[in-house]
């Protein structure tokens, strides 16, 4: 692992474990002076934070931040995501991709110990969705999705919303139900009231927060 991949790896954990606080300034002389690096591989790990929406600045001579979401930005977020997985449970529903990968993340939400961090929980929970996507085969849907993946993660660590490991769970096997059963008008309803579910029950929390701030 190059130094320029240990840091961006390191940072983006400490983000999505809540460590890296939002708001916090973080300028490429405080990133190479904090984690020991050169400021040409702190500036090389901003950029790629900014991409996958876990850091944002204002301009190139601005620090850049752990943003704070806001209820807008759940809405955002859900606008372009739940196409993207509606479409994928239909094609998945329409053809015999293994769904290994979906089951086993299932498996591992279900056993996941109730005293694990908060971000591990999340973790287990997208891997469902990533792997529903991946089974789709598409390269490009498949990276498409990757970039909203760290907005998404970072948006549920930033509510400290859990919906349920119980409630998860049976959303996410009524999902593989209905692809088992190659039924994808019941695979995108049942995916539909899962989604939706999550980012009403978000946008309610952070408009709350917004509220009382």
């Amino acid at each position: 692992m190059t130094v320029t991949t240990s840091l961006i790896t390191t940072m983006r954990a400490e983000i999505l474990d809540g460590d890296l606080k939002p708001d916090r300034a973080l300028s490429e002389n405080e990133i190479a002076a904090e984690y020991g690096v050169s400021r040409p591989t702190a500036r090389v790990a901003i950029t790629q934070l900014e991409r996958e929406g876990l850091l944002r600045r204002s301009g190139r001579q601005q620090p850049a931040r752990v943003p704070r979401l806001a209820a807008a930005d759940v809405e955002d977020l859900f606008l372009v995501r739940m196409p993207l997985e509606l479409e994928a449970v239909r094609l998945v529903a329409g053809r015999a991709a293994p769904l290994t990968a979906a089951a086993q993340a299932v498996d591992d939400l279900r056993e996941i110990a109730a005293t694990a961090a908060h971000s591990a929980f999340v973790d287990a929970d997208l891997r469902f969705h990533r792997a529903l996507v991946d089974a789709v085969g598409s390269p490009r849907l498949a990276a498409h999705y990757e970039r909203l993946s760290g907005e998404i993660h970072l948006s549920m660590v930033q509510s400290r919303l859990i919906l349920g490991r119980d409630r998860i769970v049976a959303e996410h096997d009524a999902v593989l139900e209905a692809l088992g059963n190659h039924d994808g008008a019941q695979a995108q309803e049942r995916m539909h009231a899962h989604l939706a579910g999550a980012r009403d029950a978000m946008v309610a929390h952070f408009a709350n927060g917004s509220a009382h701030s």
